[in-house]
């Protein structure tokens, strides 16, 4: 009887062992799930890299293996957030985890009262351009109504995008209208989701608005962008560069 009794003890005691274990494995799985749907929206695309170095991880925790890094001051894609990671994109296309400690939000979404249009008036540049960016603006459309042309509008996607391309230049060091992190001006645009026809970009490294726009007159391909009759809105970035003083880069387009 002591045996059979034992015996069963044993089996009783081996049993409600499995059903701890299993019950300990279903709650972690149960919490693992749980943690990778509770993700949220952001309301800007686009973030800067605040830290020297930052590791991109495969999930939104530092338990998770660094995948790649980004450099201070690099642009990166955010997609949305969970906790307090970012779930972004970056050069290479790797998708990862960023912290969110470390990456500042960089040209919000415009929540325009009149539908959502990116479109500002080309009389009322400042709430999108900087005093720069102002000057060379001003200095283009001189040139078209000059040439007998309408005024280029400013449109604030195309803005955003031109001034994340001369931040780009500056910070990984190029001078060229291929991008290491974007591509051509045509792929940036597109990423950025900004529609149109037709398009055109101009970049320059110069001290000097004025002579910015001036080389570019000078430049058949460039005057050309300058008094394309197609393009109706156009963006402009103006960055202070170690090397030429200012890198500027203007994007056109035709919606």
């Amino acid at each position: 009887m002591r045996v059979i009794h034992l015996g069963k003890h044993k089996k009783i005691l081996k049993i409600g062992i499995i059903a701890i274990l299993l019950f300990s494995i279903s709650v972690f799985v149960m919490s693992k799930t749980f943690a990778m749907q509770h993700y949220y929206n952001v309301d800007f695309t686009t973030g800067i890299v605040t830290a020297t170095t930052l590791n991109v991880r495969s999930g939104p925790d530092t338990s998770y293996e660094v995948i790649a890094t980004v450099r201070k001051n690099e642009y990166i894609r955010i997609f949305a957030a969970i906790g307090n990671w970012y779930i972004v994109q970056i050069e290479g296309d790797y998708i990862g985890a960023v912290s969110q400690k470390y990456i500042k939000p960089v040209y919000p979404k415009s929540n325009s009262s009149t539908g959502g249009s990116s479109t500002n008036s080309g009389t009322n540049p400042s709430t999108t351009l900087t005093t720069d960016e102002q000057e060379v603006f001003s200095l283009i459309n001189e040139q078209r109504t000059k040439n007998g042309l309408s005024a280029l509008k400013v449109d604030s996607e195309v803005q955003r995008v031109a001034k994340i391309k001369a931040q780009d230049m500056v910070s990984s060091n190029y001078f060229s209208h291929n991008s290491p992190t974007y591509g051509s001006p045509f792929d940036m645009l597109n990423s950025f989701k900004v529609s149109y026809q037709t398009a055109g970009e101009n970049i320059a490294g110069n001290a000097s608005n004025q002579e910015a726009v001036k080389a570019w007159m000078n430049s058949p391909g460039h005057k050309a962008n300058i008094l394309n009759k197609e393009y109706e809105y156009t963006g402009i970035g103006v960055v202070p560069s170690a090397t030429y003083g200012k890198i500027y880069v203007q994007m056109f387009i035709k919606k």
